[in-house]
Parts: C-alpha cells; structure tokens; sequence
C-alpha cells in the first residue's frame, strides 16, 4: 500500500485501521522555519457512513482531525535534526473504525514508523498512548466506553528514554497524580517503540543525504562583532514593541553595513539572519542561566502583572477582560437552549451526538501587530480553544441542574505568550459573572524551561521569546483542588520526573497567586443570571405524554409557544425545556404543559368544561383531552330529575375526582366539590 511514498504503514488495534505515509522532497527550501505539514484525515467509509451535506464527500477537517494532526505535528516536529529544511509531509488516514478505539494514538504510532522506515533524517521511534483511570487504577488506551467513566483522559507521546509531548484533561487531580500517569504512560510507551524497533531494522531505507546552511565563518565573525552588544542591549527594553523594533533595527544595519564585503554570498541575508538568530538564543539562555534574570526584568518564579475586569458589554450575558503582562484576554459568555446545541457527527460514534459546553478561541494579526488575511479558523486557534474548554469543562454543573447551551468567546487583543492560559482565566470570569454555577474557579499558566547540561531554570509564566527560545512549554491550568487540563511540549531529551514535579510545584503557586487576583474582581458566582439571558425551565414527564405534548403535526407545541412566547423542546426521554427571555412567560407554558400531562388524581378538584349530557349524567373535561362521568345523582344534594336542570353543554363547574375503576374509567362529582369547599381547611387535609 502506498508504495510511492517514502514511507508507509498499515497499523490496525482492534478493528480500527489506519494508514500512515510520509514523503520528502529531495532539495531544502529556503524558507526561514522546517515546512512540516501534517495531515489527519477521517474517511466516513471507516464507520460505515456516507458523509452528510450536498456534496456527499469529505470537507474540510472537523475539530477532532484538526486535534489530532497537531497532536502528531507537536510530538515529532522538535525530533527532525536541526537544519533539515527539505519539506516534509505526514498523512494519516482512518480506513476503519470500530467505535471502540481511538485512532489518534495509532497515528503518532504510524507517522513514527512511518518516518523511521523512509529515508527521511528522523532520528529514533516515539509511540503515543492514551492514558485513563477507572475506580483508582489506571488503564492504557481506554474505550470510549472506558473514557465516559474516567476521570483523566491524557495523550503521551515519548521515546525510550523521555517523554516529548502530553495533552489532556483530568477532573482536579494532583501534581503527584499526573506524574504517575506519566510513568505510567511511559511504561507503555517503551513497549511500542520496542515493536517499532522489531520492524524497522531489517526494512528500513537509508537515510538521505543533507547538508544545513553553510555559514561562512567570516561571516559569522563579523556579525558577532556587530551585533552580540547589541542583541544583549535589545533583549533587554522593557517591553515586546521597543524589543522587537530594535532586534528588527539591528538586522537590517547589520545586513547594510556588510553587504558589500559579503556581496558574492547567494544567501547572504538568510545567513546574517541565523547568526542572529543563534546570539539571541544564547544571549537569552546565558541571562537566565547565569543572572537568573529575564528580559523583562523578572525573576524565574515571578508572575508578570494581572488585571481583571467584568461586566463590560452590557448586552452580553457574561464578559470579562484578563490582562497579564502584555497578553490580553477578552471573554464573552452567551448562555442558550437546548436548539443552540453544536451538533457532532463522526466516525468514532454511530449516531450524531450533540454538545452543550463550546469554548472558541480567536487570534487576530492586531493581536501581535501584524497585516494578516482573514482565512478562517486556524489550526493553532482550535488546538489553544480545545485546551482552555477541557480545562473549564469539568467545572460546570451537571445539566439537568443548569439546562443552557453555554457558549464562551475569547478574543485575544494583545498577545505575549500563554494566551490559551489567559482564556482560562477570562473564560472562568465570564462564567461566573453571567451566573452560571461553576464549581470552583479555573486558571491557567504556561511554566518553562532552560536547560544546558546539568544547568536548568524553570521559569513560570513565559513570554512568546522564551517559548519560542526555550526547551520547554508547559501549560497547566487547574483550580486550588488540582489540575483540569494540560498541555507539555519538550524539546529537548531527559527530563526527570524530579524536574516535572518542580515544575507542577511552581505552577500550583503560580495558578493560586493568580487566583487570588481572581478573587479580588469577583470570588464566586453571580446568583442572579443577566436579564438579557432566557430563562429556562424543566420539567420531566411521562415519555407517553409527549405526543399530548406536540400534538397533531405539531399544532399543540406550536399553539403554546404562540400564546406565551416561549420556546418549548422536548426529548425522548420525556424532558421537556421551556426558554423565555422573560419568567412570566416560561411560567405560563409551564402551567400550560403540567395541564396537558398531569395524570388524573383521585380525591382533587377540577375545573372543568362540561363536554355532553346525557339522561345518566354529564362528561366534564377535567384534564385537556381527559372526559370523565359526573353521575345525575353527583350533581348536587338531593334528587335530580333532568341532568340539564344543573349544568349544561359549556358550562365551567368544579368537580372532585372520586374514583378510578380497573378499566381506568373515573367517577367525579359535583355534590363532594361543593361540600369539600364549605369544609373547614383541617377537615379538607385530613
């Protein structure tokens, strides 16, 4: 299969199947980045499925394929040796799933073997598993059925020897927690690559030929000369504007100044920019190392400066502004019914599947003072959403207590690294100002790391140059219990578990210093919701009621949402959500739908209308569509010649419910309603 590729292999678990295959070109670009794409794509055929929609084929990814490519893309892409720029793509495709296992998992294996059996320069296998805890213990890539009654749901990627890549959610488990399942993962992890090993020795291909950018070392020289003052003095403005337009500045005399002696060089600017590149590195490392000083003044344990603000859009039903350092979240919650639910058909279910908790997160190019075309949602903006709904998820209370269809928006206006963190904390805000009743409050903070030899720093709260410049990025977020979601990207091999759990210590300090900032600005949630946002009522009735309900052709559900103006839906299970904007009108559909599917109750009084007489008596509609017998002698005290003579065809009378035969046929009178409203009260409750 795929024999054209560089690589390729079929990996099935169970009955889900996938095919991994990797291809490189032959010559390097010149781009300034390695051109890495990687591709994960689900094929409705896999499920037995045909896709929905006009066009009937596959579109664009879904968010789960978008996931799981950057998953893939983030445990691989730091392996490629450095200065390999050929450009490089990986393609996973599901050919069959079982709806029993996920494939995920199976493609970080693939793409690892994959690229290990071709002539691309991949160094070593990795292999991914997913981790989950049932009743205490922890389980190696869990069913779906599994995960529904987890409470950790980890992906991990590693090799051998370290782990390069974690990402997941838990419901506040411990620092010490993680770190087992991290063990635990790894344990699993050294098996696979084991298998790969099996494999690959007596098929893999040579490796290609490459060479990385020759640097001239007359070159290199010079621009050292020039520029590390120079870089030193630049790391080191106060703030990300006057920092980028100097290093930006320095560039470009440095590229003037020498361009004449240097004029016979093909790629001369692209050499001065990596030299650049490699002192801004060190400049910034030795820094860290040496001074355990950041650029921007800060000690490696301290959290740059937080500000809150809620309540700013005042037709919103929720908003919050968070701003730490130059990263700035806003966050907006919209709370709707049952109908807003994002409907979710893959192939990892039979049936479509809906969902009632969204997080959205944007990036826009003004964010980080960039001219950019708007082309649509981008990968990173789903992958950085997706982290900051696992982390609030497990907050929010259980739907039949909170019966709305939240949304939450971030917007990020300002961008300085840990945006994703800062939507956790927006997001958290927003929730609790709306008045939606979260457990607790959630925060988040992206811990890092430099690391030269035997010499490391964690560092918390990172800016985008240390990220971008460090070995590690490590965003943690979580309330003052115990950590909901998590995200680890490792560049470089050996990290200890003493190191991880130094660095989950400083990040517990970190999440607790910031929420007590949180507390500040608002500490727990708003009882009242916002008077813009509906009200929403349920009620659980008899599943064989619904049909009263809806009606014929749905005239009835029809007629009650014209009459009062609320939204009225009802599900199978017999759970019936009334939304309104106002409570007077969600109040009167609610009298309404309790009126149509009570069930008839012996000894209460009704108010009905009298359908037909006949000589025995007279059919009065206590219920809507419910008739019951009024005998001529319970009509009132004493002998009553003609049932006419007491009530008529229309007339609105109180009746009480005496009686319900075997056959469910029920006897009312009219003579026992009179009397049980001349009893005293005590006599009426006994």
């Amino acid at each position: 299969m795929a024999r054209q590729a560089d690589g390729a292999v079929l990996v099935q678990f169970g009955e889900t199947t996938i095919l991994a295959t990797v291809v490189a070109e032959k010559k390097p670009t010149q781009l300034p980045f390695f051109p890495l794409t990687v591709e994960y794509r689900e094929k409705s055929y896999a499920a037995g499925k045909i896709p929905g929609g006009f066009f009937k084929r596959e579109g664009r990814p879904g968010e789960k394929e978008v996931l799981s490519a950057r998953q893939i893309d983030r445990s691989i892409r730091p392996l490629f040796p450095k200065g390999f720029n050929n450009e490089t793509q990986v393609v996973i495709t599901i050919l069959s799933a079982d709806q029993e296992n996920d494939a995920d998992v199976l493609g970080l294996l693939g793409a690892s073997a994959a690229l290990n059996l071709s002539n691309v320069p991949f160094p070593y296998p990795i292999a991914g598993v997913r981790v989950g805890r049932l009743e205490g213990e922890w389980v190696l890539n869990p069913t779906f059925q599994q995960l529904e009654f987890s409470d950790v749901d980890l992906i991990v990627a590693g090799s051998a020897e370290s782990i390069v890549m974690v990402e997941g959610g838990a419901l506040e488990i411990s620092d010490d927690e993680l770190v087992d399942a991290l063990e635990f993962a790894h344990q699993g992890i050294r098996e696979l690559v084991a298998i790969q090993k099996e494999l690959v020795e007596p098929l893999a291909k040579p490796k290609m030929e490459w060479t990385p950018l020759d640097l001239k070392e007359a070159l290199v020289s010079r621009v050292q000369d020039l520029a590390s003052q120079r870089v030193d003095e630049a790391l080191n403005l106060p703030n990300k504007e006057e920092r980028s337009e100097a290093l930006s500045a320095l560039r470009k005399d440095i590229i003037d100044e020498l361009a004449d002696d240097f004029e016979e060089i093909e790629n001369y600017e692209e050499q001065v920019n990596k030299v650049v590149d490699q002192i801004e590195y060190e400049t910034l490392r030795a820094q860290i190392l040496g001074k355990r000083e950041r650029v921007d003044g800060r000690t490696p344990e301290e959290v740059r400066s937080i500000s809150c603000e809620i309540g700013l859009l005042p037709r919103t039903h929720g908003s919050a502004l968070f701003t730490r350092g130059s990263t700035q979240s806003l966050s907006v919650v919209t709370l709707g019914t049952s109908r807003d639910e994002q409907r979710i058909d893959t192939i990892d279910v039979l049936q479509e599947t809906s969902k009632s908790f969204m997080l959205h997160y944007n990036f826009p190019p003004f964010s980080v003072g960039e001219v950019r075309m708007f082309r649509g949602t981008s990968r990173r903006e789903i992958g950085h959403g997706a982290l900051a709904e696992r982390a609030l998820q497990p907050l929010l209370p259980a739907y039949e207590d909170f019966p709305y269809t939240i949304r939450v928006v971030s917007d990020i206006l300002e961008s300085n690294g840990s945006s994703s963190m800062a939507t956790v904390c927006g997001g958290s805000l927003a929730l609790m100002q709306a008045g939606v009743p979260v457990r607790a409050a959630c925060a988040g903070v992206a811990m890092g790391m430099i690391k030269e030899g035997d010499r490391v720093e964690i560092l918390t709260d990172i800016m985008g140059i240390e990220d971008h410049l460090g070995d590690m990025d490590f965003k943690v977020a979580g309330t003052r219990q115990g950590i909901t979601s998590v995200q680890m990207d490792i560049k470089v091999e050996g990290i200890s578990t003493q190191l991880l759990r130094e660095a989950m210590a400083r990040a517990r300090e970190a999440r607790n210093h910031i929420l007590d900032i949180m507390d500040k600005t608002l500490a727990e949630p708003r009882s009242d919701l916002s008077p813009t946002a509906p009200r929403i009522i349920t009620l659980q009735v008899n599943p064989e009621k619904i049909g009263e309900v809806i009606g014929p052709k749905g005239k009835t559900i029809r007629g009650i949402e014209e009459q009062t103006g609320a939204e009225v839906n009802i599900e199978d299970s017999g759970l019936i959500t009334i939304s309104s904007v106002s409570g007077e009108a969600g109040e009167k559909a609610r009298e309404i739908v309790e009126a149509i599917v009570q069930e008839p109750e012996i000894g209460r009084v009704y108010e009905g209308v009298v359908k037909n007489t006949t000589s025995f008596g007279a059919f009065v509609e206590i219920l809507p569509g419910v008739e019951a017998l009024c005998h001529i002698s319970e009509l009132e005290e004493g002998r009553v010649e003609k049932t006419e003579d007491v009530v008529k065809r229309g007339d609105t009378v109180k009746v009480k419910l005496i009686s319900i035969d075997d056959r469910g046929r029920m006897r009312l009178s009219r003579r026992a309603a009179m009397s049980s409203e001349t009893e005293p009260e005590t006599a009426e409750r006994s």
